[in-house]
């Protein structure tokens, strides 16, 4: 990670820690430097953003730098972060920006870049953006008719809308769908995808005035999708975050299904259908030990990446892995697509779901969590806490005590300067018991 940008982009309080400067800066940098080696023809930078009162600011900040530097900015104005990767990569833009903080609240943004191939920007570039956001290169402004252009791109997000439903096998009729759109994103395009195919679509949180995407809603706030698929008598129900490259469920009795059982369900799915490569699938430390416990148990295999679905991605693509994700809900199909995308997730989920002719949650019902408790320590040394043999010895203590039928991960925090302790366990009081340990050991050894 660098200064400003870390796992998933440059994020912070709009005008605070991310403010109209850096993102000009942004632009006039990309705007530049994919144009630097093509003298006859402009670069073509394509940008969407979510619903935040201060996406818009960012987005003409953003196109301000652009043309300023040569670069024609298209806009798909309210999207989603996966429609951005989609139509870099298939209308081969030079890059994407996606402007969103995913499901932070209102005040926070982001800034999310994306390369011609629909992946995450790599770090070299971004180490590059960031030289010259503190002054450290010098780039020329573009003047006379090099000067860029601004174009309305609303039917890249069409066209995305289209790929969507081109990619459901069978149709939704009949079947009682929930969405929570986290007043973000999918606002719109989601009851538009789920009516196209054939859904009874029952939508909540889709009036975003600005200030309200994420607020008591989207997939970090399930409760009100819960209470819409029960007092409904729906069959499922879907809840996105802000940006909706994240996709979490709910079966058909309110309960929450993770991205750990979609992952779960769509790779028995995969298996049968002999279309899990390597009988493998990705997940990252974060994972719940159950979801590892009932891969086992169905002779799936797990590669275990670092949080981030970068990294999730990154080991998918180096062995052609075909599925991935992470417990948070961005699940990656990399047939589909080469990011997380939680309508694609939605849309895959309600194949496995009509193909078996079960209810989602009898689906789900192999894979048991195991009870996690998660505290965040506050050090006054990340790294040396990480380091401490003290700390270390009592992890291993703890690991030894949970044997098999537990597990203890402490991380440090990319952007907090705190150490993350996770404990695992079979039952609710000795994970709760073992972790609040750990946590007081380290706070007391480390202080």
């Amino acid at each position: 990670m660098g200064k400003y940008f870390g796992t998933d982009g440059f994020r912070g309080e709009a005008n605070v820690t991310l403010t109209v400067e850096h993102a000009y800066k942004v632009g006039r940098f990309l705007g530049w430097y994919f144009g630097k080696d093509k003298p006859d023809q402009k670069a073509h930078i394509v940008i969407g953003k979510d619903t935040r009162r201060s996406s818009y600011m960012f987005e003409y900040a953003l196109v301000s730098g652009l043309v300023a530097s040569g670069a024609d900015a298209y806009l798909l104005h309210v999207t989603t972060t996966p429609s951005v990767s989609y139509i870099a990569r298939v209308d081969s833009f030079d890059c994407g920006i996606m402007i969103s903080a995913s499901h932070n609240p209102y005040y926070d943004n982001g800034i999310k870049l994306i390369n011609s191939d629909g992946e995450k920007m790599s770090e070299d570039v971004i180490g590059e953006i960031e030289k010259y956001i503190d002054g450290e290169i010098s780039i020329p402004f573009a003047n006379k008719e090099h000067i860029g252009k601004t174009v309305d791109y609303i039917n890249g997000r069409n066209r995305y809308m289209g790929y969507l439903i081109g990619l459901a096998e069978y149709s939704f009729k009949g079947i009682k769908v929930g969405i929570d759109a986290a007043n973000g994103s999918a606002w719109s395009l989601a009851k538009a995808v789920f009516d196209a195919l054939g859904a009874h679509t029952y939508v909540i949180n889709a009036e975003p005035n600005g200030l309200n995407i994420n607020e008591n809603s989207g997939s970090t706030h399930m409760e009100a999708l819960q209470k819409l698929v029960v007092d409904e008598g729906l069959d499922i129900g879907f809840a996105f975050d802000g940006d909706a490259d994240r996709c979490l469920a709910v079966d058909e009795k309110g309960n929450i299904l993770t991205g750990d059982h979609i992952i779960y369900m769509y790779a028995k799915h995969m298996k049968a259908s002999g279309i899990l490569k390597d009988n493998t699938v990705v997940c990252t430390v974060m994972s719940n030990f159950g979801f590892l416990k009932a891969m086992e148990a169905e002779g799936i295999d797990c590669v275990v990446t670092d949080v981030g679905d970068k990294n999730v991605y990154a080991a998918m693509a180096k062995n052609g892995y075909r599925l991935g994700g992470e417990q948070s809900g961005h699940i990656i199909l990399s047939k589909f697509a080469t990011t997380g995308d939680g309508l694609i997730t939605a849309i895959k989920l309600m194949e496995v779901m009509i193909s078996s002719k079960k209810p989602v949650g009898s689906l789900a019902s192999g894979m048991k969590e195991y009870p996690q408790v998660l505290i965040n320590v506050k050090v006054d040394d990340k790294d040396a806490a990480m380091k401490n043999e003290e700390v270390l010895e009592e992890i291993k203590k703890t690991e030894e005590l949970l044997g098999k039928e537990g597990r203890v991960l402490v991380r440090k925090s990319g952007t907090e300067p705190v150490v993350r302790v996770m404990v695992e366990a079979k039952d609710d009081r000795t994970c709760r018991e073992e972790a609040e340990h750990l946590a007081d050991f380290i706070k007391d050894k480390c202080n």
